[in-house]
């Protein structure tokens, strides 16, 4: 698998496992006009949390920046080479999305805002982070909102929505019909 960086430099990867991926209920509202998208993963663990979505906590070693406040430099970021970005087989990995825009300067605050991520308060649920990122074709550096520490039910297929599960829900039983 080839590491290469997300062609032209006002291009914006990022990655998503939750309700921002295409037929989820945030996508169109949100991620509307991509420029491409492709299946990908990230080592991490996922979690369902009580709310109705989804969390990520992704190994330290993974983050190669933390998100600010500039989309020009964040989407700068991301053009580096994705070095050293093929996991083990038997690392825990997360399944999505990679969706990647043209419109960085607009689309990053926006879902910087829906994602309650402010790096200069830096008390939100979420922080974007820049990590590797593996799709059927390449490697690259993307951006995914994530949280600091586990929290909520593990889903250790790495996969939401989970069929026939209730999102939240704590003993994580198939829903009633």
């Amino acid at each position: 698998m080839g590491s290469q960086p997300v062609e032209g430099p006002s291009l914006l990867a990022l990655f998503f496992y939750g309700t921002l991926k295409r037929g989820q209920i945030n996508h169109d509202r949100f991620c509307r006009g991509y420029a491409r998208a492709a299946q990908a993963t990230v080592r991490g663990r996922l979690y369902d949390l009580p709310f109705g979505f989804p969390a990520i906590v992704v190994p330290r070693e993974d983050v190669r920046a933390t998100g600010t406040t500039n989309p020009l430099a964040d989407a700068a970021a991301q053009q580096r080479r994705a070095d050293g970005v093929e996991h083990p087989k038997t690392a825990p990995r997360v399944s999505g999305e990679l969706l990647v825009f043209d419109d960085f300067d607009e689309r990053l605050p926006a879902l910087d805002r829906f994602e309650d991520f402010d790096p200069e308060i830096g008390n939100g649920l979420y922080r974007r982070v820049l990590v590797p990122v593996v799709t059927r074709e390449t490697s690259v550096l993307a951006w995914v909102y994530a949280i600091e520490r586990p929290s909520g039910v593990h889903l250790p297929d790495g996969r939401w929505p989970r069929e026939g599960y209730i999102s939240g829900r704590a003993d994580n039983r198939p829903a009633p019909r």
